[in-house]
């Protein structure tokens, strides 16, 4: 039976969960304009997921009904941070690992391994070393994250088995003030927890069409405690990041642009850096973790008509080195995942809607080597062809339907080789009931093939007989409601993926996978602030049952009830923001065969205040306290926390933190 024990005996929280939920589409800053009649009402500003979905040339399509949009000021508040506090305001977007890289992004509880990630449109790396990341970026460098949970297009990519994960790069026109042609931004921050500083520079330039930036952040500190005043080994920052980006625009639209970027983590971390030990503590080891990204992409920005192209190529490359003090003779482990992908499609307008079809492909790589091992790999290539239908036959009803299809040739680490093709579609419907009150839903299959395994585990003797292509099946069925300064929203989802790996070093195996759930929000405005939260409770099961967490290891996690509130004020007149955030999740008392115990329940409080310097234009200091009474807790999504024998990785205690920025 589910734990409903939260549900059931703490309604408040329910009532707080509402009344502070469906934030996912409610941010920050309002907007006072008068009708016919000089009433007033709400409009949206920068602060709101909802005009990040209006930079979005399919933001109100059917399909992006379950999208999930990072508010321009949540990436400008994590432009410092990481993943987590990048993705702090979506409850059901799990980020758990506490230090970057062991973070893993978990979408409606299912781990984002089985999602479609591209940056700048190209295709990323699936699984790496499972002690460690496969997804690991820099929010100092984005300016547009959106995160499809479940049913997506086709034209999302391969793999997109249980939704898409879309992120881009800043430009430099969006670092530049209008008719300035050369600026930039750098930012200072500190936080006492661990004695981490962390400096950031972006310029960026622009002359008769071309544009330049150039992007560096270096992050370094000391070991961090937890709010038991454990000192978690391992844990000191240690991130470089750096990005170039080269642009022409030419008056007509034409715009080609070429990308490149690299995150870059060398140190001690933990010796299984997604926990801080298994029985007895044994010492950090280095792990250098390096991922390049490089892309090359062209379209018209004011195409319209039947003939609207784009063309992406692109790379990229994620290389993991973990030493082995415990096995002199291997010396370092080296991990590698390389993909370069492409893809070429024609987005056809027409009087109700769009439709884009194009051709897309991958070649994907995953080796493994040490001093006493030449190297073990498995590769794939994959060739699709796809349309995706958007539509909107009546000013009430929107259409997105779209198919594809998928050849795939898979080679093992034993030279194994065998093809795999299959359909996938997808079907979105949205419908408005009146002008406050929409339904939704959605369903999708869509073909898998065969994912890479984690490189660590690649044994040469594997037997590929039983291995199949996955499937993934996706259903969703919501509502949003908005009147004036009101907004909710909710839905119910169903993923399932048959097939899936679920490979050790000793056998090649598949099994089957279900996330279901549900979601729940709420967002309020008034002049000068906004309460946004979610909340979202998910259960999952492996092969038909509940699984611990390492039989759900690269599928999914045990989340159970998840609320994260964040609220925000800035008063007439006045220089100073001030604001905060609540993150939550109740006990999880699912425990599953192979685990011993409870996952316990968590709320923590964590404030800031701004403040825009009058007297210097483009200068903000930031000061917050983030786990304000020290709570010692490890975020839902963290590996390992239903075992008695494992000590997760605890989220830092009470941090006092002050940023600075300065445009220029």
């Amino acid at each position: 039976m589910a734990d409903h024990s939260f549900l059931s005996t703490t309604s408040n929280r329910i009532r707080l969960a509402l009344l502070c939920s469906a934030a996912s589409l409610l941010a920050s800053g309002i907007e006072v304009r008068a009708d016919e009649q000089g009433t007033t009402h709400l409009g949206l500003l920068l602060l709101d997921p909802a005009h990040v979905r209006a930079r979005d040339p399919d933001g109100n399509a059917a399909d992006r009904g379950n999208s999930h949009y990072v508010a321009d000021a949540e990436l400008e508040r994590a432009r410092m941070g990481d993943l987590r506090d990048l993705f702090a305001g979506i409850a059901s977007v799990s980020v758990g690992g506490a230090i970057p890289v062991a973070q893993k992004i978990f979408v409606n509880g299912v781990d984002m391994l089985n999602l479609a990630v591209s940056v700048d449109g190209v295709a990323q790396n699936n699984r790496i070393f499972h002690h460690v990341s496969a997804n690991a970026f820099d929010p100092g460098l984005l300016k547009f994250v959106r995160v499809d949970a479940g049913a997506t297009g086709a034209d999302a990519g391969p793999h997109a088995l249980a939704g898409a994960v879309v992120m881009e790069t800043v430009d430099a026109t969006d670092i530049l003030a209008p008719g300035r042609a050369i600026g930039g931004t750098a930012r200072l921050s500190f936080a006492d927890n661990g004695r981490t500083l962390g400096r950031s520079v972006t310029l960026a330039g622009q002359h008769q069409g071309l544009e330049w930036l150039a992007y560096g952040k270096r992050a370094t500190g000391d070991d961090y405690r937890t709010g038991s005043g454990l000192e978690v080994a391992g844990s000191a920052a240690d991130i470089t990041s750096t990005l170039l980006k080269f642009a022409y625009e030419a008056p007509d639209g034409h715009r080609v642009e070429l990308s490149g970027q690299r995150p870059q983590d060398d140190a001690l971390r933990p010796f299984r850096a997604n926990m801080i030990g298994v029985g007895a503590p044994r010492d950090p080891r280095r792990y250098d973790t390096t991922r390049d990204t490089l892309a090359l992409s062209y379209e018209n920005t004011q195409a319209t008509g039947l003939w609207d192209p784009r063309i992406v190529l692109g790379k990229s490359q994620v290389r993991i080195g973990v030493d082995q003090p415990t096995a002199p003779a291997l010396g370092t482990s080296w991990g590698d995942s390389e993909t370069i992908s492409g893809r070429i499609e024609n987005r056809f307008h027409i009087a109700t809607g769009t439709v884009t079809a194009g051709v897309d492909f991958y070649d994907r790589t995953s080796t493994y080597s040490d001093d006493a091992t030449p190297g073990i790999t498995e590769k794939a290539h994959n060739l699709g062809f796809y349309a995706q239908a958007r539509l909107d036959p009546t000013e009430a009803l929107s259409l997105s339907f779209g198919l594809r299809h998928d050849r795939q040739d898979f080679t093992g680490t034993t030279g194994w080789n065998r093809a795999f093709s299959g359909l996938s579609g997808n079907l979105s419907v949205a419908y408005a009931l009146t002008d406050s009150l929409t339904l939704r839903g959605g369903v999708s299959s869509v073909f898998g093939g065969v994912a890479l395994e984690d490189n660590f585990i690649f044994n040469p003797g594997w037997d590929y007989g039983g291995v199949r292509a996955s499937r993934g099946t996706n259903y969703t069925l919501g509502f949003d409601y908005e009147a004036d300064r009101l907004r909710l929203d909710g839905e119910l989802f169903l993923t399932e993926i048959a097939n899936a790996r679920t490979s050790t070093f000793g056998s090649n195996a598949t099994g089957d996978a279900r996330s279901r759930g549900f979601n729940l929000g709420l967002g309020y405005a008034w002049d000068g602030g906004f309460l946004r939260g979610s909340y979202a409770y998910s259960r999952i099961s492996v092969d038909g049952a509940t699984p611990d967490s390492y039989a759900a290891l690269d599928l999914g996690a045990p989340l159970g009830g998840v609320l994260a509130v964040e609220i925000q004020h800035t008063p007439e007149g006045s220089a100073f923001t001030l604001g905060g955030s609540v993150e939550a999740a109740s006990a999880y008392r699912r425990v599953a065969t192979g685990s011993d115990q409870a996952i316990p329940g968590y709320a923590v409080l964590n404030l800031f205040a701004e403040y825009r310097w009058s007297g210097v234009a483009g200068m903000a200091v930031r000061f917050g306290v983030d786990n304000l009474f020290d709570r010692q807790y490890a975020d839902r999504a963290t590996y390992g926390a239903d075992y008695a024998s494992v000590t997760p990785i605890y989220e830092p205690g009470r941090t006092l933190s002050i940023m600075a920025s300065y445009d220029f």
